[in-house]
């Protein structure tokens, strides 16, 4: 590695790293080294720094270096090498959601293995949810789960978020982190897991439309719902318009909130 660094090996291979791939994965160059060689490799190529990678798999999923080589093993890898690494996840998902580089590899590893691998990692997450959404890196997978996992295996996430009924949603969709996952299930899930979300937010518009987080999440009911829901928006936000006046931070929300808004304010929107 040292003699990688100073550019003493000018020509390296990756079968010139065997037995050192861990420590190459690690390091910030010779992570690099890695993941270039892994998008044009051969199957051979890949199995040589492959048993290496599965052997200090978790190690390397937490490591600020060596969560990129995993990922693009995930990414290039044979589907044999995917499988592995995807069953080396079960019993750390939790752990690895609520790390700062772990989450990333839980992340690629929902894009890129199998629905049953998929599974797997979602049995993980329930119960846990809510701590997910929360967490500033847990949210970023629950995100990922409704992007890339079928509306019919959402229903933990859409029970947790309507557990207490429009209280949940609302306390979600003032949140930092929450208000990104509602804005998720506006956009992927269907009309029928939506609906009961969207119900709870039209009950609470004017709070969320000037709330620094919330005006986000009313946006996103304006590009993704329905011309009924729109419609609802428009008349809420009319009737509330005096108060927005006082509350300057409208003018930092969305582009399409913001023009609603201002539309209204000034007579525009009749």
């Amino acid at each position: 590695l040292d003699d990688f660094r100073s550019n003493r090996v000018p020509y390296l291979q990756i079968t010139d790293i065997v037995s050192h791939v861990v420590e190459f994965a690690k390091d910030q160059h010779g992570s690099r080294f890695i993941q270039q060689k892994l998008e044009r490799a051969s199957a051979k190529e890949k199995q040589l720094l492959f048993d290496e990678v599965l052997d200090n798999g978790h190690a390397l999923m937490i490591d600020v270096f060596g969560n990129y080589v995993v990922q693009k093993f995930f990414e290039f890898g044979t589907p044999e090498q995917k499988a592995a690494l995807g069953r080396s996840l079960k019993g750390n998902v939790m752990n690895l959601a609520l790390q700062m580089y772990g989450c990333r590899v839980i992340q690629k590893a929902l894009e890129s293995v199998d629905e049953t691998t998929q599974l797997d990692i979602l049995k993980e997450l329930e119960g846990q949810v809510l701590k997910c959404i929360k967490d500033q890196n847990g949210n970023h997978v629950v995100q990922k789960v409704i992007e890339k996992v079928k509306p019919d295996r959402l229903r933990f996430i859409i029970d947790t978020i309507m557990k207490n009924g429009p209280d949940t949603v609302m306390q979600l969709s003032m949140h930092p982190y929450g208000c990104r996952v509602i804005q998720r299930v506006l956009e992927h899930c269907t009309e029928q897991q939506k609906r009961p979300v969207l119900d709870a937010l039209h009950a609470n518009v004017r709070t969320l439309v000037l709330d620094q987080y919330g005006n986000y999440v009313i946006q996103h009911v304006i590009e993704h719902g329905s011309d009924t829901d729109r419609d609802r928006i428009v008349r809420e936000v009319r009737c509330s318009r005096r108060c927005f006046k006082c509350y300057p931070m409208l003018t930092r929300s969305p582009r399409n909130c913001m023009l609603l808004c201002l539309d209204i304010l000034s007579g525009k929107h009749k």
